[in-house]
């Protein structure tokens, strides 16, 4: 299966888990390397002081060509796709990108942490609570559509 693995450049898990994947005989997009000698996309890359920036600066940091670039080639890999893994603690572009794989009827797969409860986490074809269970457990459900995941089955 080809996996796209959501998470955030701070969760120290990300790397155990693309590689449990990847042993599992999985292809697994890593965002960290999408590509031989390409360590991701980096907003340091565009301006050190990225952390400073004001709306309108963020605004046109979208259309800097190495945020292009970097939009770009993940952008690819999540079309070419059979799920998303979605990594927890994560942040915002991850939720969009999982977003993405919902509403595009693909399956989204969730590796939780600690942390707060989120109700439309219900529309995630499948839960994982450790990494054990998600690699041994991969594939063994059918996902028909979005929001066939777990309150579906509660509910049907």
């Amino acid at each position: 299966m080809k996996l796209y693995v959501a998470s955030s450049w701070r969760n120290d898990r990300h790397p155990s888990v693309v590689a449990a994947l990847r042993q599992s005989g999985h292809e697994v997009y890593d965002f960290r390397n999408p590509m031989e000698c390409d360590n991701g996309f980096h907003w340091s890359e565009i301006d050190p002081e990225w952390r400073e920036w004001t709306p309108e600066e963020f605004r046109r940091g979208l259309s800097d060509p190495i945020a292009r670039r970097g939009f770009e080639t993940d952008w690819k890999a999540m079309q070419r796709a059979d799920a998303c893994v979605l990594v927890m603690p994560c942040g915002r572009s991850a939720h969009l990108e999982a977003g993405w794989f919902v509403g595009a009827g693909r399956p989204l797969l969730i590796l939780l942490s600690d942390g707060e409860p989120e109700l439309m986490y219900a529309m995630a074809s499948r839960i994982y609570v450790t990494l054990d269970e998600m690699v041994n457990n991969l594939g063994r459900y059918e996902h028909t559509y979005p929001g066939s995941g777990l309150l579906r089955e509660r509910i049907v």
